[in-house]
């Protein structure tokens, strides 16, 4: 919704903010678009060019997917009961490597697709300095392919924040199979929150 780009811009950072659903493209306009150093693209990310189906959740745009496997996953799962993907939508899905060509490449991207983390990274070829990705006790699986992919293009640390705390959980920076333990032992009433990344040297 806008949120973090504020942030990013208070701390002077110029920002591409990808945004498939249109209604929050029309939001994102209007917070942002007279905002030189904000560049809004309308379009999805993913492991490659192309198309994707978006399901549109109408009553929680911020949980609308593209991933089936989520929205299977969240069906039985508490703390998700009750949420519903009304309408599918038919959008434009480009890549990480993309948009790095494009708009050169970000000191920080922060990831947050609702079940497709590892598929964006999926589109990502080289390291970039830092990002952050979001993780699901629902589906751990996502996130430990993200893991994986990240490893394949640089050497990471990484530490994590539960929810929308933003506050890191860990005093010290970890290697990927101490995140990955700790992912592991989470109880699933922890539900969500973010993994980051810091490319080591």
């Amino acid at each position: 919704m806008g949120d973090r780009v504020g942030s990013l811009r208070r701390l002077g950072a110029r920002v591409v903010a990808a945004e498939p659903q249109p209604a929050l493209v029309r939001t994102l306009r209007l917070l942002y678009g007279r905002d030189g150093d904000v560049l809004i693209a309308p379009v999805a990310v993913g492991a490659r060019e192309g198309e994707i189906d978006l399901h549109l959740n109408l009553a929680n745009p911020t949980v609308s997917t593209a991933s089936p496997a989520f929205i299977a996953a969240a069906a039985s799962a508490t703390g998700w009961r009750g949420q519903r993907w009304e309408r599918t939508l038919r959008v434009r899905q480009t890549t990480l490597d993309a948009l790095i060509a494009r708009h050169g490449k970000p000191a920080f991207c922060k990831i947050d697709v609702e079940g497709l983390e590892d598929q964006v990274l999926a589109g990502l070829s080289r390291p970039i300095a830092a990002l952050s990705f979001e993780f699901t006790t629902i589906q751990r699986g996502v996130a430990r392919r993200a893991l994986t992919a990240l490893e394949g293009i640089g050497d990471y640390r990484y530490n994590a924040a539960l929810g929308e705390s933003l506050r890191l959980a860990h005093g010290h920076w970890l290697d990927a199979s101490a995140i990955r333990a700790w992912l592991d032992a989470l109880p699933d009433a922890a539900n969500s929150g973010d993994i980051y990344a810091v490319r080591r040297g």
